[in-house]
């Protein structure tokens, strides 16, 4: 490392350090209640309860976690929106926010709920059971082949799953079906007894079947191919305008004054870019894109996300 990238270096490392003293000077609740709008052990989950003690440790506030997963979290969105607007109550959601939204099963919009950070955004792709089709070029020649009959297991119909099914459906021209599950794992073994012919997941979701070999991913929904899965090719490389994943932030009810939320936002950069929030993400596979945005930045692609997917129910 030459001398000027140490100086820029430390200086940025300064700047952040001093943002992030700043905001907690701007935001000091005594206790904070985070809503967590999915049960108890999944990604949401997890990734609140991973952040909870770099929270309280910036803040020293204690953390409760309550996780309200009914209505596809729609319960969560609403304590969080009717809250007091004074930071005390924050909301960890996840892309099913949005979906459930544009399917008209969540009453909750961006008008009462404010996004503060986007801290993860994770790619969706094709899970296949390799015994059936070995590439996406195989499954690909059998949804061409048999419109109508190759069959999508997913959840709820106002999934993220399910947006991704519509998506590729109408990009590529395809014909695929869908079934939905009561959850992931009954997708998952029928995936596996070879009852349905793929689904959408998280890379970091399917580890353990890819290290087994009983699921492989054969299409990324991404404009680029993955760093650490450079073989896996992307809906962008066949001329199809779709690029999509589950991505997990922080909101608040949209009455909490600017200057709260631009403070919370900044306790949340400061988490992001630590080495332990970034060990996490690692370690979990959730690195595999960027997923830092800001409240504006989040708000916007939040929007752009409704919008697509209003358009894709309308058409279905």
């Amino acid at each position: 490392m030459n001398h000027t990238y140490r100086t820029v270096a430390l200086a940025t490392t300064v700047a952040l350090s001093a943002g992030a003293a700043m905001a907690q000077d701007a935001y000091k609740p005594a206790k904070i209640t985070a809503f967590v709008a999915a049960g108890a052990g999944g990604g949401t989950d997890n990734f609140a309860r991973t952040v909870q003690p770099m929270l309280e440790e910036r803040l020293g506030a204690n953390v409760t976690i309550v996780n309200l997963p009914a209505a596809s979290g729609a319960i969560a969105h609403q304590r969080t929106a009717t809250a007091a607007p004074d930071g005390a109550s924050i909301e960890f959601a996840s892309s099913t926010l949005i979906t459930s939204l544009a399917a008209g099963q969540n009453p909750i919009g961006l008008d009462m709920l404010t996004p503060v950070a986007r801290m993860q955004s994770d790619v969706l792709t094709l899970v296949v059971n390799p015994e059936k089709y070995e590439s996406f070029e195989a499954f690909l020649a059998a949804a061409e082949a048999n419109p109508g009959t190759l069959i999508i297991g997913g959840t709820h119909a106002a999934s993220v799953d399910r947006m991704a099914f519509l998506g590729l459906n109408a990009e590529a021209g395809l014909d695929l079906s869908f079934i939905p599950y009561d959850n992931e794992g009954a997708a998952s073994a029928n995936l596996l007894s070879g009852n349905i012919d793929g689904m959408f997941n998280e890379i970091s979701a399917i580890q353990g079947y890819m290290q087994s070999g009983e699921m492989v991913p054969v299409l990324a929904l991404s404009d680029e191919r993955l760093p650490a899965y450079p073989d896996l090719p992307t809906t962008a490389e066949h001329g199809w305008d779709f690029s999509f994943g589950n991505e997990r932030g922080i909101f608040i009810n949209a009455k909490t004054p600017p200057e709260t939320i631009a403070a919370i936002e900044a306790v949340f950069e400061d988490i992001y870019k630590s080495e332990p929030y970034q060990a996490y993400a690692a370690r979990t596979f959730l690195d595999v894109r960027p997923g830092w945005l800001g409240s504006a930045d989040y708000r916007a692609e939040l929007e752009k996300n409704l919008a697509f997917f209003e358009e894709l129910l309308a058409d279905n």
